[in-house]
């Protein structure tokens, strides 16, 4: 009974014997895995060695060997039931055998080599880059960012590649073929095609980079949006703002909008605060008591001039404005907040009247 064939995978036969042996190869090297990860981990945790990087790249390829082993162990269990069983003639047998196309298992474990190849020269290029950005003063994070991620893309697209030449397959008659869909495709994806190519120029040119501090416009419609670029990926970005939320934006945004680098040019920017006082209020004690406000602040630069100007007569009184220098800051707002009190405080104290908004109603009465 247990030894009937059910169906037959390549030139074996399969029976209940050999799904029960499968079963338990596949559940011994899983719990297997387990235990030499945990007993690695430990054994380096014990030493104080601490594990990152390259060594959790190397703790994982010694690992997952163990499903290595167990697939070669898994095709010599069907000598149950068959006779002659050979681990490469296993590989070599054609499961699909078509006159312009076939198919052999090897080919599946080529192109896991292949994937499994691209995955650890990838960690390796970030090794050797992060080793080079170290070296060099004049790279920053954001740098080392680029050349990663443009390194990642040129080895999987060569590792595609490389896959399709493996199975024989023609890259130009699969394009030709394909052209009319690939038409089809492009019209229908125009705006994805649009936000990775935005990526990519986002990636060469580095007008932007990871950890610089950006303000965007929003095309007008909402107020500017403070933001610290977190991940740069070939079709979104990954942004932080003043709140703490992760928003992901389409790259299009980055390079089609107005968008202010903080990071980028003077670390200086001069910025403003709006006063309105009453009309008839002695104007160079407030001019005054505004440049004292703003010096009292340590982040104001003291080096850099500080300027009051009478901006407008408004329809509530006279429209002041503060202007000072300071580092171009993630908390600038905060540091605003805080100037603003002290104006406040000074105010009060020299009993300088804010204006509350004012209306005048005339009430036309019929004759």
């Amino acid at each position: 009974m247990f030894s009937t064939t059910l169906f037959e995978l390549g030139p074996y036969n399969v029976c209940i014997w050999n799904l029960i042996i499968l079963t338990i190869i596949i559940f011994g090297a899983t719990q297997l895995r387990r235990f030499i990860h945990r007993t690695l981990k430990r054994m380096l945790s014990n030493a104080n060695i601490r594990v990152e990087g390259q060594k959790i790249a190397w703790l994982r390829l010694l690992s997952q060997a163990v499903y290595a082993l167990a697939a070669y162990i898994s095709v010599l269990s069907f000598n149950i039931n068959n006779d002659d069983v050979s681990f490469f003639k296993f590989l070599d047998h054609k499961f699909i055998d078509e006159k312009k196309f076939n198919f052999k298992f090897y080919y599946i474990i080529i192109i896991v080599a292949i994937t499994f190849g691209a995955k650890l020269l990838v960690n390796l290029t970030k090794i050797y880059i992060s080793r080079k950005v170290k070296e060099k003063n004049g790279l920053n994070q954001g740098s080392e960012y680029i050349y990663n991620q443009l390194a990642k893309y040129v080895i999987y697209v060569f590792s595609f590649f490389l896959c399709l030449k493996t199975l024989d397959i023609e890259i130009a008659i699969l394009l030709t073929g394909s052209a009319a869909l690939l038409v089809g495709v492009g019209l229908g994806l125009q705006d994805v095609f649009k936000d990775m190519f935005s990526g990519i120029i986002l990636l060469f040119e580095g007008n932007v980079k990871v950890g610089d501090i950006v303000e965007m416009s929003n095309a007008g419609i909402t107020e500017p949006i403070v933001a610290k670029i977190i991940k740069i990926n070939i079709r979104t970005t990954q942004i932080e703002t003043r709140e703490g939320n992760v928003l992901i934006i389409p790259n299009n945004k980055l390079t089609q909008e107005h968008v202010e680098n903080w990071s980028h040019g003077s670390e200086l920017s001069r910025f403003k605060i709006f006063v309105v006082i009453s009309y008839g209020t002695n104007t160079e004690l407030v001019a005054r008591l505004l440049k004292q406000a703003a010096m009292s602040h340590p982040k104001v630069k003291k080096s850099e001039p500080v300027d009051v100007r009478l901006a407008n007569f408004g329809e509530n009184g006279m429209e002041m404005e503060l202007l000072f220098w300071a580092d171009q800051s993630w908390d600038i707002n905060n540091y605003k907040s805080e100037i603003r009190l002290e104006i406040d405080r000074l105010f009060r104290e020299y009993q300088i009247v804010i204006p509350f908004q004012q209306r005048d109603v005339h009430i036309v009465g019929k004759g």
